[in-house]
């Protein structure tokens, strides 16, 4: 399938299978993990793609950055990935470029959002929106520059938290009126919410189950069952990575060993195996005319760096 669908293709055919459970990855090896457990697609999330850089979500990264990032995750697994596109990068003619760059990055879609710079996490205050005019500009020129007419165009609105749920199953209609090809309500606050939504907007919606936010986290089958076709978790392997490895650096500092942690890590031969380092061996021993070359970097079970 690889081989012969494009990217927006594949997601497309992978969300029909409701639900379609979305985990952010923030590394290209998570995303071949992930891969490997079974998800049919994939996330990069602007949130842990700034964590991870040490800055805040509110816009302070740019396109090259996703770009880049986006570019890494495509070249490690074959799942499709949805990326966070913020708001654009800027007004309409940005969004041209964005989709354009991600596009040529093996990105299967990407998702826009309503609001105005500067940006903030949808589920804190002080957002605000822009109007529907601009934001449905944005979207035609989302839909005009994508080379793939599979490429996937969501729009997210934030209007539930900015102004009203009306407001965001109106601003929702129009962005399907402007040429989205699925919805992605920001910050529904209760299940009867999700499903009111989902009652009112007949399209493909992706429903967020960001930990910590201000709506329920719901299963992922009663979300389809109220006619979510995607299910997103942006954030939940990076808060997990990160609270673990706080938690194993505090054992270091306090005890002066890592002992205690090691039966929670992954091993070194799991980890070889998720990159496929066996695969590399051989390839160079082909190279070589099937006789392995000592190499520096060649890995050893003891004394080594890793």
């Amino acid at each position: 399938m690889t081989s012969t669908f494009s990217p927006g293709r594949r997601l497309r055919i992978a969300w029909a299978n409701r639900p379609l459970l979305v985990p952010g990855v923030f590394s290209p090896l998570l995303g071949r993990i992930a891969e490997r457990l079974g998800f049919q697609a994939v996330y990069l999330s602007g949130g842990a793609l700034s964590a991870g850089l040490g800055v805040p979500d509110i816009g302070l990264l740019t396109l090259a950055e996703f770009a880049g990032e986006a570019h890494r995750i495509t070249q490690a697994t074959t799942l499709p990935l949805i990326s966070d596109a913020d708001t654009g990068f800027g007004e309409a003619l940005n969004v041209e470029r964005t989709v354009k760059l991600l596009e040529a990055a093996g990105v299967a879609g990407i998702h826009l959002e309503d609001q105005q710079m500067p940006k903030r996490c949808g589920h804190l205050s002080g957002k605000s929106l822009v109007s529907t005019e601009e934001m449905q500009a944005k979207i035609r020129a989302a839909v005009a520059a994508r080379r793939d007419p599979d490429f996937v165009i969501i729009a997210r609105t934030d209007a539930r938290g900015v102004t009203s749920f009306e407001d965001a199953v109106r601003r929702a209609k129009l962005y399907l009126e402007a040429g989205a090809d699925a919805i992605f309500p920001e910050a529904m606050e209760s299940a009867e919410e999700f499903a009111a939504f989902a009652d009112q907007v007949t399209a493909p919606l992706l429903a967020n189950m960001t930990e910590f936010g201000k709506g329920p986290l719901l299963d992922a089958t009663a979300l389809a069952d109220m006619g979510y076709a995607m299910v997103l978790y942006p954030l939940t392997a990076f808060r997990s990575a990160m609270r673990a490895a706080e938690e194993t650096l505090m054992e270091v500092i306090a005890n002066g060993h890592q002992r205690n942690r090691v039966p929670t890590m992954m091993t070194r031969a799991e980890l070889y195996d998720h990159l496929g380092y066996t695969g590399y061996e051989q390839r160079d021993r082909a190279y070589f005319g099937g006789v392995a070359q000592p190499s520096p970097q060649k890995p050893r079970e003891s004394g080594s760096s890793g």
